[in-house]
């Protein structure tokens, strides 16, 4: 492009040269800024106004400055700072490239959190969530997240429409429903699975919500918040105990004829709900792991091995799930009424974050421009 060119194509933009953002410069610093440079739209992207950006348990984790972000003494740094956080999110395309297809201005749309690479063996095999170089949204600066007014979709980003019937509540749960999917998805559940979930935040009532659909014999939720296993009761599960009240251990035993549950779903993040599971799944059983954790986890693994011989399957992103999701939030067979509980301005970044850590009850905070 040449310089006559370039300059026309600038001053023919339809989005302003700032917006507002929040920017993480380093751990525990992350700053607003209200004139940041908005993105540039090159040749095959794509540049949306955001709607929204929902608040995950991961960007909470990783303005704390854990290791898996940025990096210890077993494991290198990950995020590209400065780079603006947030993955769950969506909006309205407001710029397209000229070698863009099948969107047009105006489209309501989001994408799948990872921005793949296209030419590394995972991307190539089609597993393309595992993508070696791992490039996601709202933690590297090429890929810059949803806290900011506009957002760039680059060539190799998986777009999705959104129904623009669809209420925003509904919206910002489509990003962790597919990865609430995904991880049901590994567990194989079948119509005989006692099956347990560990967890009732945002995920696990995802994961809630989709397991009924699979019609297992007995859906059993853990959470210690009451409220949250009302709502995992109203989304579908059969039995809600809170382990603070309750020897959960020894009632899934006694629920399974001593032997256990068949799934174990860890939902939570927390240490103990792993070693909480180990103790109550049976022989044989499938253990998914889908938690980002803190801190690291101490068990026993003559329990996975010697003792049970147990199947420990990960969890990782949403790997073609956004289709069903998006369809399924809307026909309504997946529930979504009342996860979405408190909205926050942009400009109150630091309030959403900690209503987010679920200190004041609130399930899913988000962000909205």
């Amino acid at each position: 492009m040449n310089e006559q060119a370039s300059r026309l194509k600038v001053l023919n933009r339809k989005v302003p040269p700032t917006m507002k953002a929040l920017v993480s410069y380093g751990k525990d610093d992350y700053r607003f800024e209200p004139e940041y440079p908005t993105p540039e739209c090159g040749p095959d992207d794509i540049i949306i106004k955001t709607e929204a950006c929902g608040v995950c348990a991961g960007d909470l984790k990783c303005q704390h400055g854990a290791a898996m972000f940025w990096g210890d003494e077993t494991q290198p740094q990950w995020v590209k700072p400065p780079f603006i956080p947030g993955h769950e999110f969506l909006g309205t395309i407001v710029e397209v490239g000229e070698n863009v297809t099948g969107f047009i201005l105006g489209d309501r749309v989001t994408a799948d959190q990872i921005v793949p690479c296209q030419e590394c063996r995972f991307c190539k095999s089609g597993q393309y969530w595992m993508c070696q170089p791992h490039n996601i949204f709202g933690f590297q600066q090429e890929n810059n997240g949803g806290m900011a007014e506009y957002v760039r979709y680059p060539k190799t980003s998986l777009v999705h429409k959104v129904p623009n019937e669809m209420d925003l509540e509904s919206a910002l749960l489509i990003e962790p429903y597919a990865c609430s999917k995904h991880a049901v998805d590994r567990a194989l559940i079948g119509c005989e699975d006692i099956v347990v979930i560990s967890g009732a935040g945002p995920l696990g009532l995802g994961m809630i919500t989709y397991a009924r659909m699979k019609n297992p014999k007995k859906l059993v939720v853990l959470d210690l918040i009451d409220n949250r296993l009302e709502k995992a009761k109203e989304f579908g599960a059969d039995i809600v105990l809170n382990p603070r009240e309750t020897d959960v251990i020894q009632a899934i035993l006694d629920m399974t004829d001593g032997y256990g549950c068949d799934i174990y779903i860890e939902a939570t993040g927390h240490p103990s709900s792993v070693t909480q599971g180990l103790s109550m799944i049976r022989k044989l059983g499938r253990f998914v792991e889908f938690s980002v954790f803190g801190a690291p986890t101490t068990v026993d693994w003559s329990i996975i091995g010697d003792r049970k011989e147990l199947d420990i399957l990960g969890a990782h992103l949403s790997p073609y799930c956004y289709p069903f999701v998006i369809d399924n939030i809307s026909n309504g067979n997946l529930k979504t009424n009342g996860v979405v509980t408190r909205c926050f301005p942009i400009e109150q970044w630091e309030e959403a974050f900690e209503y987010a850590s679920g200190k004041y009850g609130d399930l899913k905070v988000a962000i909205t421009f």
